[in-house]
């Protein structure tokens, strides 16, 4: 044995990289390799499992022993679980990335509070336009406001970094949603936890 660690594949959404390459970098967990799939897939979960899958054998078929799964549920409803347990690897515990982001201890003390609460992070902040407002339509069509956001009452930025300039992107995006703000700074939640447990 030389006293390397082992190679870890993480295999994440597209919308947490920069910050699962931040921890790499931040921690050397230089053993850590990321691959992503596409963010968009945040629109469309009955894509993540199958995506997944695949991801997971083509890690394999590189010889990764080891492999992580860089999602929370993320809509898939349970179907991401049955994936990871057929290959019997791990995913980051938690709902969707807002939760894990958050700590899952603070999400569910918070969950009742923030029933009517539209969460953003630094990726949808920094992504407003091009991620949820042209994809949605409500460039073309505002009047489909009430339809996607009638029920939330406020935008609460889920900050990961301390950034001046996307706590402005995320007001204004409050303020075009006509929704309250509100700042919460999270840090990398259980995020930076979940890697240095697999990187050990």
């Amino acid at each position: 044995m030389d006293g390397k660690p082992e190679q870890v594949r993480i295999i994440a959404c597209g919308m947490i990289a920069r910050e699962v390459l931040d921890i790499i970098e931040r921690l050397k967990l230089g053993h850590l390799s990321l691959t992503c799939l596409p963010a968009m897939y945040h629109h469309h979960p009955e894509k993540i499992a199958p995506a997944i899958d695949k991801a997971i054998c083509k890690a394999r078929s590189e010889g990764y022993e080891r492999i992580f799964v860089g999602y929370a549920d993320c809509g898939t409803g349970g179907d991401l679980d049955k994936v990871c347990e057929r290959h019997g690897v791990e995913r980051i515990i938690g709902p969707h990335c807002f939760a894990f982001f958050m700590g899952m201890d603070a999400f569910t003390k918070l969950e009742d509070r923030d029933m009517t609460a539209f969460y953003m992070t630094d990726f949808l902040a920094r992504h407003f336009d091009t991620f949820l407002i042209e994809p949605l339509g409500l460039d073309r069509h505002p009047e489909l406001r009430d339809m996607y956001f009638g029920n939330y009452e406020k935008l609460v930025f889920l900050a990961q970094t301390e950034d001046d300039d996307l706590t402005e992107k995320a007001k204004a995006a409050a303020e075009r949603l006509g929704l309250a703000f509100e700042r919460r700074f999270t840090g990398y939640g259980d995020l930076s936890t979940a890697l240095l447990e697999t990187a050990s």
